[in-house]
């Protein structure tokens, strides 16, 4: 984990915003990455609502399935994207802070140009962290194009991880220091680990099998092949506990918010992974 990280409060102020108001605003700040402007709701009795206050009104104070099914609803409410335009999205929400020029590559942890992209040796893809075999949902409209889980990485590395579920333990595998895998499991550097376990959980929330797409639930496997489940659930427990949300992750999550209009709950709130997940 990195030393710098730093478990924050329960509550956090990141926007001052109203939902509703929030989640009809127009993607006026994609290119940037900034977060969008927000009318005030009402100009005669205007005032500052801290997001947790808002947009997460209605699952305030749940546990397991009744929190779960809260998010559900909330987080479903989301702006769809193109699997063309996750790639312009890519370069916004993972942009390197020091080089605005390039993008910060998953596994690798490497800042790379951000036009350096494509199917090259070299060149970043768009990685999905839940493996798009394990459903079956491949490139669609919905879990294919969420950006909440699409991340860039080098393409040998993406190729490498291919739909291996997450565990402990492993080779080193080239061109990504610190992450390792094996036939059946892929561990990423101890600096992404809880992100990957708040992605991931992501997904099991927002995919429930309502919408026509699998309901994804992650399980205490590995080796989960086709099946709509990504595991290991202990392990990833473990990674968020271990590796709470930081300055970068927060940032990519307030960029998505304001280019997808959804929110990744376990990064405004890690604590609700073992709400859910007892």
């Amino acid at each position: 984990m990195s030393a710098h990280r730093q478990r924050r409060p329960w509550r956090r102020p990141v926007l001052a915003v109203i939902a509703a108001v929030a989640l009809a605003t127009p993607v006026a700040a994609f290119a940037t990455g900034a977060p969008p402007a927000v009318p005030d709701a009402d100009t005669t009795t205007a005032r500052a609502v801290p997001l947790d206050e808002a947009y997460y009104d209605s699952a305030v104070g749940k546990s397991g399935g009744e929190l779960k099914t809260a998010l559900h609803a909330i987080i479903s409410q989301q702006t769809k994207l193109s699997y063309a335009k996750v790639w312009d999205a890519l370069k916004a929400t993972d942009e390197d802070p020091a080089h605005p020029g390039n993008v910060i590559l998953l596994y690798s942890g490497r800042s790379q140009a951000k036009e350096a992209h494509g199917g090259g040796t070299d060149d970043w893809n768009r990685e999905h962290v839940w493996a798009k075999s394990h459903g079956d949902f491949g490139t669609s409209t919905g879990p294919g194009t969420d950006i909440h889980h699409l991340r860039p990485e080098d393409a040998s590395v993406n190729a490498d991880r291919g739909n291996l579920d997450f565990d402990n333990g492993g080779d080193p595998v080239n061109e990504a220091p610190g992450s390792l895998s094996d036939s059946d499991s892929f561990e990423p550097r101890d600096a992404v680990k809880g992100d990957v376990a708040r992605m991931i959980l992501y997904m099991a929330v927002r995919y429930d099998g309502s919408d026509g797409f699998p309901d994804l639930e992650p399980n205490d496997r590995v080796d989960n092949g086709s099946a709509p489940a990504m595991g290991r659930l202990s392990v990833l427990k473990q990674w968020n506990d271990a590796d709470p949300p930081d300055a970068f992750e927060k940032s990519r999550n307030d960029k998505i918010f304001a280019i997808q209009k959804n929110r990744n709950p376990f990064v405004d709130h890690p604590e609700w992974v073992s709400a859910i997940w007892k």
